[in-house]
């Protein structure tokens, strides 16, 4: 059996992948905004107009000038004569002169001379056509003014932004209805094994259905890339390269699991190398789960750009934690997303000692349980080959490479899944 020759650390195991992609500007296509969630922008988005396009209310109550009321208090109360009502929707047809208020709703325009809105609570009609304003209020106050929020001409969102519910109600608002945004990535998604069946089908002795396929398709979806299955491929070489030649040539990167440990079986990396240069960059990651992992960069012979090739190992928990560690920033790479945008992680106590094996990274899924202190992490045991292990836990642990194990209340960061 072949041993792995050099195991490299996952972070420098990345960094050789992805230092061996060509630079290229990601392809952009247009599409409605309220389509676009989870959508990476394809560049810089300028706003077209100010936002707010006119000064207005933030409360109910009466549009003032605020020196008007300067000192005005509940014993002292400053009394103003109206003006009108602010239409809804509309243009006030009348300014505010000294001494006067404009009833106003949220939302509304402020009338020309007014700087400033008192809320309703904080007045009292004195009779019909005046009001006691019972309190002070300063220039601005309860007031968004126009450009407020947003100026006509800046960037308002960087290319390379991931939009979500906030920055699509932020187009919207500009009246952006199209949006150009990163054609997503497609990425080849094979399976590999004499023992493996589709899902529908019905195990014989010996046979196992296929999860890999599913579960990565969902991770590279879940990360703005468009999955593509190419089925079950048997263990022959033939047709192990025919559809990883087809794969390569039809999508941006490809993935294909099982046949990646270093056995008498394993055709993988030796198929994979001769689909083009440069070929196998890395085949093992010093890593639990999923050390026999190989990286690849292959020039499709048709005449393609270089593209990634990723063989992950075939039991599911291990596929699924490092596609995480290299499929994702893989997929993101693709899609110009920032490297550096914060990820989900959350401070927890560890409830047991974990040990670990100096120089490796261990991964360990957890489950996360709320406390008067805040959340204690509980690993959850298991064998690498029960995906739901990984259903069960809300988070993934990291012990680092330059560890010996984790001790029980240590405060570690949980990898919200």
């Amino acid at each position: 059996m072949p041993e792995f020759l050099q195991l490299l650390p996952p972070t420098d195991a990345l960094a050789v992948l992805l230092n061996s992609l060509p630079v290229m500007i990601p392809p952009v296509e247009e599409v409605n905004t309220n389509q676009a969630l989870g959508r990476v922008t394809g560049g810089a988005v300028v706003s077209p107009e100010p936002l707010p396009a006119f000064s207005r209310s933030t409360v109910d109550g009466y549009a003032v000038r605020a020196r008007d009321i300067f000192g005005a208090s509940e014993t002292l109360p400053v009394y103003l004569s109206l003006a009108g009502e602010v239409p809804m929707g509309g243009v006030p047809a009348f300014s505010l002169s000294a001494g006067q208020a404009a009833l106003i709703h949220t939302g509304g325009m402020l009338p020309e001379g007014a700087d400033a809105v008192i809320m309703i609570e904080h007045t009292q009609v004195a009779r019909p056509g005046a009001v006691e304003a019972l309190r002070a209020v300063a220039p601005g106050e309860n007031e968004l003014r126009s450009g407020e929020a947003v100026a006509a001409g800046p960037i308002v969102l960087f290319a390379g932004t991931c939009l979500g519910p906030a920055e699509i109600g932020g187009l919207m608002a500009l009246g952006l209805t199209r949006i150009p945004v990163v054609t997503r990535p497609r990425v080849a998604i094979l399976s590999s094994g004499d023992e493996v069946i589709e899902p529908e089908q019905t195990p014989r002795p010996g046979q196992v259905r296929d999860i890999n396929s599913y579960t990565l398709s969902a991770l590279v979806e879940q990360h703005g890339g468009c999955p593509q299955r190419y089925g079950i491929i048997p263990d022959r070489r033939e047709a192990l390269e025919q559809v990883l030649r087809r794969a390569l040539g039809e999508c941006d990167v490809v993935i294909i699991t099982a046949g990646s440990s270093a056995s008498t079986r394993d055709l993988t990396a030796e198929v994979i190398d001769t689909l083009g240069p440069p070929g196998v960059l890395v085949h093992g990651v010093n890593v639990k789960p999923g050390k026999p992992t190989i990286l690849a960069v292959c020039q499709d012979l048709a005449g393609g750009s270089a593209k990634p090739v990723i063989g992950l190992p075939g039991n599911p928990v291990s596929a699924l934690v490092i596609a995480g560690l290299f499929v994702v920033p893989v997929v993101e790479r693709l899609l110009g997303v920032n490297p550096n945008r914060p990820r989900p992680l959350v401070p927890a106590r560890l409830s047991v000692n974990l040990p670990s094996q100096a120089g490796r990274e261990d991964w360990i899924p957890v489950k996360l349980v709320k406390n008067a202190a805040g959340y204690t992490a509980e690993p959850i045991f298991y064998k690498s080959n029960l995906i739901f292990t990984l259903a069960q836990a809300d988070g993934m642990l990291l012990i680092p490479p330059d560890a010996t194990g984790l001790e029980a209340g240590a405060v570690v960061e949980v990898f919200i899944l």
